[in-house]
């Protein structure tokens, strides 16, 4: 643990946390900054495991600084190995479970101000986790498979409108015979093929 007066004096040289710069690790209220080679080597990699930025509110924190905001008096950000995180681009839950896998114990929620602070100190934590939020996906009603009933029902129907067809056309036939009658047989042989798929044509789409 090293510690420098302002995060400028900080040798990037040495610095190999690519994701953060001094200045976001830094005090808000001083610029002070407390270089925890551990804390930080797990933020880096609980960013490199999440693959989404890691927007930072409060990191080290020195003495002054925490007592202006209301922090704990033993608080672990002035030991450089606390942060707050903003939950904006995250799910609290995928969060949480993703830093615990990196090494960290300690973690405060805080829903209402958007943020979770994590730490390695002692395994513990405190505030109201995130709610757990269920996605109601639409469910397809259940379908009724077809009886034998149903399906000598569909058959009936078809056969009645097959009929239907067939009576039509008989109606009909007398009066086109002798239409026919008074055309070439050429031009009948192309009047009742025509006449043919006319009324096959007729008798399909009844049976739908």
């Amino acid at each position: 643990m090293t510690a420098y007066e302002h995060y400028a004096d900080v040798p990037m040289a040495g610095w190999r946390w690519s994701s953060f710069s001094p200045r976001e690790i830094a005090c808000k209220g001083t610029g002070k900054i407390v270089v925890n080679e551990d804390a930080l080597d797990k933020l880096q990699a609980l960013r490199d495991r999440l693959r989404k930025p890691l927007i930072l509110t409060s990191a080290y924190r020195s003495p002054e600084h925490n007592r202006a905001v209301g922090g704990a008096k033993n608080s672990k950000h002035m030991e450089g190995i606390a942060f707050d995180v903003r939950m904006d681009n995250h799910d609290p839950h995928e969060f949480e479970a993703a830093a615990r896998e990196v090494g960290f114990l300690g973690f405060g929620y805080y829903p209402r101000s958007g943020f979770m602070h994590v730490d390695l100190g002692p395994a513990r934590s405190w505030g109201q986790p995130w709610p757990l939020t269920a996605t109601a996906w639409p469910t397809e009603p259940p379908r009724q498979p077809e009886t034998l009933r149903e399906d000598r029902q569909a058959q009936a129907v078809a056969g009645a409108s097959v009929m239907g067809g067939v009576a039509v056309a008989a109606e009909y036939l007398p009066a086109a015979s002798g239409l026919l009658g008074n055309l070439a047989p050429t031009a009948q042989l192309i009047a009742v093929a025509a006449g043919a798929i006319f009324l096959a044509y007729v008798l399909y789409k009844r049976s739908l």
